[in-house]
């Protein structure tokens, strides 16, 4: 059976690779950032979580 090689291979690839783990981090730390934000202030009465 063939593995596959999850390595780029090209520069495009390296620079690719290299994006894709900035903006997962980016968005795990904006994350983290909007739960401790909803976790420092209470939920105003009648105020809705979901407005959509």
């Amino acid at each position: 059976m063939e593995q596959k090689s999850r390595q780029p291979k090209t520069s495009k690839d390296h620079r690719d690779a290299r994006l894709k783990a900035a903006l997962k981090a980016n968005l795990a730390r904006r994350k983290a950032q909007a739960r401790a934000r909803d976790g420092e202030k209470p939920q105003p009465e009648g105020a809705e979580k979901d407005k959509g």
